[in-house]
């Protein structure tokens, strides 16, 4: 059986964790889940802690995502306060600027829905210091087309976002992330979407995925303490 790393996700939404779904931004909720009844960034982590000792995790925020502030503060709060967990952070269009000094475990995730074709050059200037999220929505590739076309841009880690599966309950797209895999062997593919238990795990260190970003599966149960020992 393959190794299989799990990231748990993190929505930030105006302070509080929400619950993401199908890529609808404007009308998620803050969490209320078994796992974890408050909606506390801290709390969260916690009870994600708790099922297993995670060492990197993902935060989304979606204030930063949307061009409706930010959460910058309280992201370098959680990461001191974490010193020896590794957070990526998708905070939306990011330049890269050599004068923020961002923290030892602090790591970008560059999203294509936030560029364009004409300021994808962008992503070079990060080197290959970050993550790249490929976002796909039912209707094809979000943002700059010229990203998917143009590998090198691409560093060695790469996430495919389907953002219609985000916390559908219907499954990973096994097709998209298999066509990767296959046509791009250097490269470590990361699930996003739609993970539901330890089948779909399996499923996809099956086809060559090794790491998954989950959120729900988590909140709800479905994948265990014991599943996560396991794989």
């Amino acid at each position: 059986m393959h190794f299989m790393k799990i990231i748990p996700v993190i929505d930030l939404k105006d302070g509080l964790v929400i619950h993401a779904r199908q890529g609808h931004r404007e009308h998620y909720q803050p969490i209320n889940t078994d796992l974890c009844q408050s909606a506390d960034i801290y709390h969260v982590i916690q009870a994600f802690l708790g099922i297993y000792d995670f060492d990197t995790f993902y935060i989304a925020d979606l204030n930063a995502i949307t061009g409706q502030g930010d959460h910058d503060r309280l992201i370098r709060e959680v990461l001191a306060y974490y010193p020896k967990k590794r957070f990526w952070i998708d905070k939306g269009y990011q330049q890269y600027d050599a004068s923020l000094k961002h923290p030892k475990n602090y790591l970008s995730v560059l999203g294509s829905e936030c560029y364009r074709d004409d300021n994808i050059s962008k992503i070079k200037t990060f080197g290959n210091n970050f993550i790249l999220s490929l976002d796909f929505s039912k209707s094809g590739a979000l943002g700059a087309s010229s990203v998917l076309s143009d590998t090198s841009l691409w560093p060695n880690n790469i996430i495919i976002m389907t953002l219609d599966r985000v916390g559908s309950n219907s499954g990973p797209d096994l097709d998209k992330l298999g066509e990767f895999c296959r046509q791009y062997p250097d490269k470590n593919f990361i699930a996003a979407g739609g993970v539901r238990n330890k089948q779909d795990l399996m499923a996809l260190s099956r086809i060559g995925i090794h790491q998954a970003l989950i959120a729900s599966a988590l909140h709800s149960g479905n994948i265990s303490s014991e599943d996560i020992a396991e794989i």
